[in-house]
């Protein structure tokens, strides 16, 4: 019943609308001394998330309908929505509801968010909601190399958990107002426990004892390792170095069961076979000891050598998916928050489980990470004998090996159906538009959109994520990007009778309306989630859900043939992710000062989607409109 909307809102809660937000420079001494109830402090004085007025968002829908929807459909859900929102009328019935919510949540809109779009959702995690993260290729290409590095990268995170456990952690802004920082919260020690109808997330940094270890998978074997001492201080680089060694001279079998592989299923089936798993004590231990880990590290063999240009998308690749199970995909733990992936070879990256947490913060993390490893190191030799990480056994019955042989055949069609681009756009970057004085952000968005139109001679429904941490405890709602600004100038930017100053006239229209848009969304005025929050009261209500809910064009308002994303960061790095439905593409972006760096997605499976063209036509399409912009004439302001 949610499949519509738990799945098309599910990836893109990562941009930072527009790079408003600053990427903090964290690294920095990190703060020994605890500020107790720093953060509640913090928490407290956010506002709540308003409830939009009705009638502006049954205005607004309509508006949103306009680009995507035939005239007479759209004549036939104005009826609807007129029905919906009269006076005395359901819409009236469930507004009120909503607004009762605010009252006694501290946020109408999130749990239900969490619920619908996460934990409810059971397409596996993997490509379909859990983003990649390709970091530069480091430099190191053997297995030493790879282990330093690891150390490092280990310290730097235990040093950003320093600044979490003190609530140190600098303060984020928007447009000069604090956001919240809850989810900085929620990413480490966290994991997703699978369920047979519906998920779960346990966070184990709030319980009693929070967890001192991390989860370190090699060769499909995965080792239980404490990084703190017994005076709790964080182990060095150094000691790390000497358990990392052990950890890979103790698993260099490579004939062992990928048990992980299992958390690639389909939620359902993982759910089976998880109960069919930890009724061994031995399991379930070792079960419970990934997911009470702070976070977990893969090291990754190397992957056969690539020219230059696809290094990148077969980074993105692994980071996504891992390659299928005859490469890294059973090394590692899907359900885990936050995994880093360290190859042989110095390919690097991240994957992260979308429930918890969108992307700024994991990029805030990993630009502190990053910055970290590359601090000149203070050599020390470990004095301290250390006790030998913990192996974590496995006892596979015929049923699981089933289990396992059957996540490996899924896994390798779902990577095979998969086909990802990383595309470095390097004629410029974020310095043109400015230039223009237009929105970076909205100007790539409107590139997309004249890309797929392009491609489609159409436009269509585009979700692309805005953040509401303005608010206390949000998440995202929808910006979204075709509108009826857009739908004019791509239809006009090919259009040989048209000037030059008349198209410049509707890109600079679209890119407000886009900015315009994007500010309402951040303020908490979109429609995405209101119209869901009043979807979810009706059911909440054990009320029949209004038609308005069950309306074609809802569902292809629903439908993000383009599911797009801007996750800037200080680190020429690119966040990746899947298409949200079959025949759509996942871009996600990262505008640099004078690159662009670009993640396109599609599925093979389909015949109408290529992600090459895709790539080509993006480019063209930012191409074009800065030729069109640098050769007309500008009317003086």
């Amino acid at each position: 019943m949610w499949s519509i909307c738990s799945r098309t809102m599910v990836k893109v809660g990562m941009a930072k609308p527009c790079g408003l937000i600053k990427p903090c420079h964290l690294v920095k001494p990190v703060s020994v001394t605890r500020v107790t109830g720093r953060y509640l402090t913090h928490q407290e004085g956010l506002p709540s998330l308003p409830v939009p007025p009705l009638q502006q968002t049954c205005e607004r829908y309509l508006t949103a309908l306009e680009p995507i929807v035939e005239v007479d459909e759209l004549k036939h859900t104005k009826e609807m929505v007129e029905e919906f929102q009269k006076p005395g009328g359901v819409g009236e019935r469930l507004q009120r509801g909503l607004l009762r919510r605010t009252g006694n949540t501290e946020n109408w809109l999130s749990e239900w968010w969490v619920q619908v779009a996460y934990l409810d959702y059971r397409l596996p995690v993997v490509v379909h909601s859990s983003p990649g993260l390709v970091l530069p290729r480091m430099n190191f290409h053997d297995k030493q190399g790879q282990i330093r590095f690891a150390a490092k990268l280990i310290e730097g995170v235990l040093d950003f958990k320093t600044m979490i456990d003190n609530e140190t952690l600098p303060v984020e802004y928007l447009g000069g107002k604090q956001l919240c920082m809850n989810q900085y919260y929620e990413v480490l020690s966290s994991c997703r426990i699978p369920g047979l109808k519906r998920d779960a997330v346990v966070n184990h940094a709030k319980s009693s004892s929070p967890p001192k270890h991390i989860t370190v998978v090699h060769n499909f074997q995965f080792f239980a390792l404490d990084v703190y001492n017994s005076d709790g201080s964080p182990l060095t680089a150094d000691q790390l170095c000497v358990q990392l060694e052990r950890i890979c001279s103790s698993a260099q079998q490579t004939n062992m069961e990928p048990i992980g592989i299992l958390t690639t299923q389909h939620r359902d089936s993982w759910g089976k076979a998880y109960v069919n798993l930890i009724k061994d004590k031995t399991n379930k231990e070792s079960v419970l000891a990934i997911q009470r880990s702070i976070f977990t590290v893969c090291l990754d063999g190397a992957m056969p050598r690539v020219s230059e240009d696809t290094y990148r998308s077969c980074a993105a690749v692994q980071m996504l998916h891992g390659g299928g199970s005859q490469w890294n995909s059973g090394n590692r733990w899907f359900d885990k928050t936050l995994q880093f992936i360290i190859g042989e070879d110095g390919t690097c990256g991240a994957n992260y489980e979308h429930a918890p947490a969108e992307g700024p913060p994991i990029v805030a993390l990993i630009d502190h990470v990053v910055e970290y490893t590359r601090k000149p190191e203070i050599a020390h030799s470990p004095t301290v004998s250390l006790p030998m990480p913990q192996r974590l056994h496995f006892n596979i019955t015929p049923e699981i090996k089933k289990d396992i042989e059957e996540a490996k055949q899924n896994m390798n069609v779902l990577a095979q159906d998969l086909d990802v681009r990383v595309m470095v756009f390097s004629h410029f970057g974020k310095n043109v538009p400015k230039t223009h004085k237009m929105s970076p952000d909205a100007f790539i968005q409107m590139a997309l959109q004249l890309a797929y139109y392009r491609m489609y001679q159409r436009c269509c429904a585009t979700y692309e994520s805005a953040s509401l941490r303005m608010f206390r405890l949000g998440r995202t709602d929808t910006i979204r990007s075709a509108s009826r600004a857009s739908a004019a100038f791509v239809k006009a930017f090919d259009d040989p009778r048209k000037q030059n100053t008349e198209k410049v006239d509707l890109m600079e229209k679209a890119v407000k309306a886009h900015r315009s848009y994007t500010n309402m969304a951040v303020s908490g005025q979109a429609i995405d989630r209101h119209l869901l929050g009043l979807k979810m009261q009706a059911v909440e209500e054990k009320l029949s859900i209004p038609e308005l809910f069950t309306d074609s064009a809802y569902a292809k308002a629903l439908h993000y043939q383009l599911s797009t994303s801007q996750v800037p960061s200080k680190t020429d790095c690119v966040m990746c992710f899947g298409p949200v439905v079959p025949n759509g593409y996942g871009v996600c972006y990262n505008p640099m000062n004078n690159h662009i760096n670009f993640a396109l997605s599609s599925f093979n499976t389909c015949k109408e989607t290529n992600t090459a063209h895709l790539a080509q036509a993006v480019e063209g399409a930012l191409m074009d409109m800065r030729t069109l912009l640098e050769q007309t004439p500008r009317a003086k302001l």
